[in-house]
């Protein structure tokens, strides 16, 4: 009986440390930026001694712009979003990376998984707007996106890239 006990408790043990180690170390979590009319959901990758722009994320394609699935953003009000009208509503985001610019694309279609299914749905795209690269002095190691008062900024590597909201 102790034995069965023993390996009963020495199971549960190792499946509850496999758990929770899957938890704690998720290799992209999930993350949420915000501001007073504006959230953010995306999938938060990590450099992990990788290049990204140029080689992970090839310059010149559409990115899901994170990991799994695809980044939602959602307009409380609406708003100018790189000198474009946008209606308030929830869009996905989408992006084309170049070296000294990108490509930001708001999409009416949810609930896509990366950017695989994109030229299935692209005639939902409401708007394409471009954005100017700026060069980080030192690497992010998470892909960040952060909401700040007058626009949307996007930041992995040596990389960011912000795009004007302006408020209605």
């Amino acid at each position: 009986m102790k034995k069965i006990f023993s390996i009963v408790t020495m199971v549960l043990f190792v499946a509850s440390a496999s758990f929770a180690q899957d938890k704690k170390h998720a290799l992209s979590p999930k993350a949420e930026a915000k501001g007073t009319n504006i959230e953010v959901k995306y999938g938060q990758p990590s450099m992990r001694n990788r290049e990204i722009f140029g080689k992970l994320v090839p310059y010149g394609q559409v990115w899901r712009t994170g990991a799994n699935e695809a980044t939602e953003v959602t307009f409380k009000k609406d708003c100018t979003f790189g000198g474009e009208k946008v209606k308030a509503g929830t869009y996905t985001l989408f992006t084309i990376p170049e070296e000294n610019q990108w490509t930001i694309i708001l999409n009416s279609q949810l609930g896509q998984w990366g950017a695989f299914g994109y030229d299935k749905v692209k005639d939902k795209d409401v708007l394409h707007v471009t954005a100017p690269v700026k060069h980080l002095d030192k690497p992010l190691e998470k892909f960040t996106i952060e909401v700040k008062k007058n626009g949307l900024t996007m930041m992995w590597e040596k990389t960011s890239v912000t795009v004007p909201i302006e408020w209605k």
